[in-house]
């Protein structure tokens, strides 16, 4: 089981665990995480998983592709650690990844 730690935007961190090859997003979805919608179902088209990774593992993620970049566009609050959690598959290269979910999420 590979572990991840989502903060909400008020600062309560919530730690999950997830299964090798899971996403980021369905892990948030199966907890019933707020503020992480997956409106498109993790097709990677809608921007409502949107997520700031912790700055100390972006460069421990493989980089975001050129559509998950061009979807971003549409999200809010977005900076250089913005990522889409459908995109980022749990492996155990990011066994405690730590993850925020913007304000605007929610």
């Amino acid at each position: 089981m590979i572990k991840v730690t989502y903060i909400e935007h008020t600062g309560n961190q919530i730690s999950i665990e997830l299964n090798d090859g899971e996403s980021v997003m369905e892990a948030a979805l199966k907890s019933n995480l707020s503020g992480i919608d997956a409106d498109c179902g993790g097709s990677c088209s809608c921007a409502t998983c949107h997520i700031h990774v912790d700055p100390i593992w972006m460069s421990k993620l493989p980089e975001a592709s050129p559509m998950e970049k061009d979807i971003l566009t549409f999200a809010n609050d977005v900076n250089e650690y913005s990522r889409l959690s459908c995109q980022i598959k749990a492996s155990p290269s990011i066994d405690g990844l730590v993850v925020h979910i913007p304000k605007s999420e929610w």
